[in-house]
């Protein structure tokens, strides 16, 4: 039995039901949409070793990227790819305020993705956190956890402005917020590297131009003015048209 085939039985199992039979080219898409609706809890050993086993194997087909290794200017690198191939000291997740991942199936947004190439470990420590917060995550700030199956160290997620209407001198205050704060988690811990998503951009509906321009102001500001253990700032994106915009502002 293929180790994809042991974890959907765990997980259905754990659920009271029996797996449905489908062809092995759709037991990756079965086992992330068990995994995406799983509600926080406690799994056994076994799981948790078989799911850093394929999580691994996934890992390996897909492909690691240094952060080291990437074109800088100053210390400033522009990527596009997948951020959970990223091996940094930290990658940032656009969370929302509940801090516990998607819950839809197989969604494309990047907070399902951390979450489903962590694995099932990160929602429970993410439930952890806000079950000792007692709140919802305010926007505009952020948390850090343990990145598990992920190539990076950790995981700082935090929660965007979202975007209803006109964009208003508070939205963008909030956003510029989100990377501050990232910033100033990741330094409190000694992190050297860190790269960002388009926050709030996608799902929470900021335009990409304007948040692109508050991501590389706030950033720049934040290395000009401070002095931390941050040497290398990444900004990920998964769109040509993302990496358009970057370019240009970042000449």
């Amino acid at each position: 039995m293929a180790v994809v085939d042991k974890l959907i039985e765990i997980l259905c199992r754990e659920r009271g039901e029996r797996p449905i039979v489908c062809p092995q080219s759709q037991k990756d898409s079965y086992w992330r949409a068990l995994v995406n609706v799983r509600p926080p809890a406690p799994l056994s050993e076994e799981y948790i070793a078989l799911e850093g086993q394929y999580l691994g194997g996934k890992l390996a087909e897909r492909g690691v990227v240094n952060a080291e290794e990437l074109q800088y200017s100053g210390n400033i690198a522009l990527w596009k790819g997948d951020i959970t191939r990223l091996k940094a000291d930290a990658i940032v997740n656009a969370a929302n305020s509940q801090m516990l991942g998607c819950f839809v199936p197989c969604h494309g947004c990047i907070d399902n993705a951390i979450h489903t190439y962590a694995g099932v470990q990160l929602r429970a420590e993410c439930a952890r956190v806000m079950s000792a917060q007692k709140e919802e995550e305010p926007t505009g700030s952020a948390k850090i956890t343990k990145a598990y199956n992920l190539p990076c160290h950790y995981v700082l997620h935090t929660v965007g402005p979202i975007i209803y209407g006109r964009v208003t001198k508070t939205d963008r205050e909030l956003l510029a917020g989100c990377y501050r704060s990232c910033l100033e988690l990741a330094a409190a811990y000694g992190l050297k590297s860190i790269a960002f998503c388009c926050i709030s951009t996608g799902e929470f509906h900021f335009p990409n131009q304007e948040a692109a321009c508050i991501a590389v102001r706030t950033v720049r500001q934040y290395l000009d003015q401070t002095h931390s253990s941050i040497r290398r700032v990444i900004f990920n994106v998964f769109k040509d048209t993302d990496r358009e915009i970057y370019q240009r502002l970042l000449g």
